[in-house]
């Protein structure tokens, strides 16, 4: 044994180059770094625990606003992150074939060379697998779904009418809205009928704070490259177990409805041709379709309940957003895709705002240059940097849906923006809650389609109201819809009070 006077000796040395090297590298982080230049907080160049602090209080998109108000257009946000605010790092970053997503996003892996199109960063396996999904969100498939949908909406229609009346109760539009499109989802993903509007039992789906510990990952890339599976393993074992375990009973069920069942969801494979051993793929099926079912329920009843706040808050945008509807649709049948539904600019304006001041992604989407034989010789520039090697990069969506140089008065909710190009209220360019490019959203067309039906439906049935002592928090000013950054947006309400509209229908 060694004596205890030798023992200290070594604590003290170890202690000392532990400091040495903490001092070392806090040095070169903020004196030597390739990054040194860029201006940003004085944490966040010296840890990623910056961005994970925010993020761990839902808060990170609100900070990257107020640091960019502060430092300018690009913020050092990590350090090995650049995050900008412009439409021209936009287009350098998400319309660039020698980007692909960063390396944060393997954190969303249950097992390491497990992959499904969220996290697919070899480029060639994400465009394989997104032109499969592609295939089921095409226009003609949407079209073959759409009564589908509108079969979902009128029970989502028939539940708001159950809440009418003098003894109504109050809704609350974000539990209702995620309802709904769960089972949208359900259908759309497994032709199962889920029934969360009506049932409880699957209710667990519509449970979105799951990303919590995710979105923190995601700011700490050092959690990756530690390949810490076990960490990961233990989040999905605490928050996801019961959605897991829920989605799986559901792709059994489907499977015992005979052999065809999975080439109908084989676009949901990582695999290109049906595998003979069961378990793997049920478990390949179940890693992608957890995605599909977030990022097609929180997505749309983000904006619609972001929507219903904003036009509760604002009398003159509900009254003439009602007018438009109620002249386009003589009767509730009419009420589809077509002419009339494409004739409500109106309304399309309304959606386009409210994906504007609250969207459903509101963070940073990171990417980085492409590395190995897929890498390009020239450097990456974004907004006129050059970009080094292995640094992060993206476009925070909320900073730049309310940056001031693109939308004057961004806290104000004014639909007539999108109305009139030449007025300069809103810059289209500068306008992409759906991201942009190769990675961009491919379900932005059932999105819209979607989120217009289920307005124009409700508005020609019913008259509402914010409910009496329902209160709700709001975000940075009394008329902002509050949302927390959990990755995709985590909210509350509004509750509102439905009364229906009486008409005789011919």
């Amino acid at each position: 044994m060694y004596p205890e006077a030798t023992l200290l000796r070594i604590a003290a040395y170890a202690t000392g180059l532990g400091v040495v090297y903490v001092v070392s590298l806090a040095l070169y982080r903020l004196l030597f770094h390739p990054l040194s230049k860029y201006p940003g907080p004085l944490t966040a160049k010296l840890s990623d625990l910056y961005g994970a602090f925010y993020a761990f209080h839902t808060v990170l998109h609100e900070r990257t606003l107020d640091d960019h108000a502060r430092y300018g257009p690009v913020v050092r946000h990590g350090p090995n992150k650049l995050v900008f605010s412009s439409v021209r790092a936009l287009r350098d970053i998400y319309q660039n074939n020698n980007v692909t997503k960063s390396r944060a996003y393997l954190i969303s892996q249950r097992a390491p060379g497990v992959y499904g199109l969220f996290n697919a960063i070899d480029q060639s396996l994400h465009q394989k697998k997104r032109k499969l999904v592609g295939r089921a969100l095409a226009p003609k498939s949407l079209q073959a779904f759409e009564p589908v949908l509108i079969q979902q909406i009128d029970i989502f229609i028939q539940q708001l009418r159950r809440h009418c009346g003098p003894d109504g109760s109050p809704v609350n539009m974000t539990s209702q809205t995620k309802y709904l499109f769960v089972d949208v989802m359900g259908h759309l993903l497994f032709k199962y009928p889920l029934n969360l509007q009506t049932e409880p039992t699957h209710r667990v789906l519509s449970y979105s704070r799951a990303n919590f510990f995710f979105n923190v990952g995601m700011q700490l890339p050092s959690l990756v490259a530690l390949r810490i599976w076990a960490l990961q393993s233990l989040w999905s074992v605490i928050s996801r177990k019961r959605y897991l375990r829920t989605l799986q009973k559901i792709i059994l069920a489907r499977l015992a409805q005979g052999p065809h069942v999975k080439q109908e969801l084989l676009y949901m494979s990582a695999k290109s041709a049906i595998p003979h051993d069961d378990k793997e793929w049920v478990c390949d099926v179940q890693t992608e379709a957890v995605w599909h079912m977030l990022a097609g329920s929180d997505t749309t009843s983000t904006t619609l309940s972001a929507l219903f706040f904003y036009l509760a808050r604002n009398p003159r945008c509900y009254r003439r957003l009602r007018s438009e509807i109620r002249s386009a649709f003589a009767k509730d049948g009419d009420i589809r895709s077509g002419a009339a539904l494409a004739s409500c600019a109106y309304l399309r304006a309304c959606l386009d705002e409210t994906l504007r001041m609250s969207p459903a992604i509101p963070g940073t989407l990171w990417r980085e240059e492409v590395s190995g034989p897929e890498a390009e010789a020239r450097p990456l520039v974004v907004d006129g940097h050059v970009i080094p090697r292995g640094v992060h990069v993206g476009v925070n969506t909320y900073s730049l849906l309310h940056n001031e140089e693109y939308f004057p008065e961004p806290f104000v909710f004014r639909p007539e923006r999108w109305l009139d190009a030449a007025s300069g209220q809103a810059d289209r360019q500068a306008f992409a809650p759906f991201s942009l490019g190769a990675r961009g959203c491919l379900g932005k067309g059932v999105a819209y389609l979607g989120t217009s039906l289920v307005v124009a439906k409700t508005l020609w049935h019913f008259d509402f109201e914010e409910s009496l002592g329902c209160e709700v928090q709001q975000g940075r000013n009394e008329d902002e819809f509050l949302i927390r950054d959990m990755f995709s947006a985590v909210h509350d309400g509004p509750y509102l009070t439905f009364s229906e509209v009486g008409r005789v229908e011919e």
